[in-house]
């Protein structure tokens, strides 16, 4: 229970992220050497585009949608808050307003979720803190 609640902590110091989603991204994560890799977590919650590919065919379609839709749900509302809400400076805002620009709100979310789902699984491999500012994490 102990480590359960350390991962929660740990977590929470992503902005949008906080009580609900730290512990369901936790127990569903369980063990972050189930993962190959950190991007692996984005494809396992559903956030990567569906691909088709036929002879000279080669098209992204919409996400796929696999894995644990409330997760993905609370990754999505968290993306949301830190476009919406979050008045912090940081590298990983300013990259999201400016995808958003670009695509739109919705594919921001999207993507800006999917980054989320990335970089939480890296925090619990390695055991930091996040940093606002990218960079080396401060360890904890």
């Amino acid at each position: 229970m102990a480590r359960e609640d350390q991962h929660c902590r740990l977590l929470m110091s992503v902005p949008g992220v906080g009580t609900v989603t730290a512990t369901a991204f936790a127990a569903g994560v369980e063990d972050p050497a189930n993962f190959r890799n950190s991007r692996a977590v984005g494809a396992w919650v559903g956030l990567t585009p569906r691909r088709y590919q036929s002879g000279e065919v080669d098209n992204d379609g919409h996400i796929s949608r696999r894995g644990d839709n409330q997760l993905r749900g609370l990754l999505y509302e968290a993306a949301a808050v830190i476009l919406n809400r979050s008045r912090d400076t940081s590298t990983l805002r300013s990259w999201a307003l400016e995808l958003k620009e670009r695509l739109g709100f919705k594919r921001a979310a999207v993507a800006l979720a999917r980054k989320l789902a990335v970089i939480m699984h890296a925090m619990l491999r390695t055991g930091e803190l996040f940093d606002p500012h990218g960079g080396t994490p401060t360890a904890t």
